[in-house]
C-alpha cells in the first residue's frame, strides 16, 4: 500500500521573489530530503491571466490578458506540514491569488 507521507508543492511566482520564497520554505523545513535540506527545483514558464473587476493585480490591467515570465518552483514537504508550508508561501507571495498546487507523493527513495 502506498505511503503518502510527503507531498509536492508547485508554486508559480515572479523570479524577483525567489529568494524570499526559498527563505520561507527553509523556515518551515520544506525541501528536506533525507540528509539534505533546502532542496527545490525551478523552471522558467510563462503565466497568463486576465484580472477581473474587483481584483487587485500585482501585474496587468483589469480586463486585459497578461502574459509574464514566472518560475514554477517545486518542493517536497511532509504531508502533515502542507498547510503550514502553504501559509509560509502566501506570506511572501506578491499575487492576490497565488497558484500553489499540493500533490500527494509516494516516495520510494527513503
Amino acid at each position: 500500500m502506498p505511503d503518502f507521507k510527503y507531498c509536492k508543492l508547485e508554486i508559480f511566482i515572479p523570479e524577483t521573489h525567489l529568494a524570499a520564497l526559498q527563505t520561507a520554505l527553509q523556515q518551515v523545513d520544506a525541501g528536506h530530503i533525507g540528509k539534505y535540506d533546502c532542496c527545490l527545483s525551478y523552471s522558467r514558464v510563462t503565466g497568463c491571466w486576465r484580472p477581473l473587476h474587483g481584483s487587485l493585480p500585482y501585474l496587468g490591467s483589469i480586463g486585459e490578458i497578461s502574459a509574464e515570465p514566472e518560475l514554477k518552483v517545486e518542493v517536497t514537504c511532509l504531508a502533515e506540514k502542507a498547510g503550514l508550508t502553504v501559509a509560509a508561501v502566501k506570506q511572501v507571495h506578491p499575487y492576490e491569488e497565488p497558484v500553489i498546487n499540493v500533490i500527494p507523493l509516494c516516495r520510494t527513495s527513503f
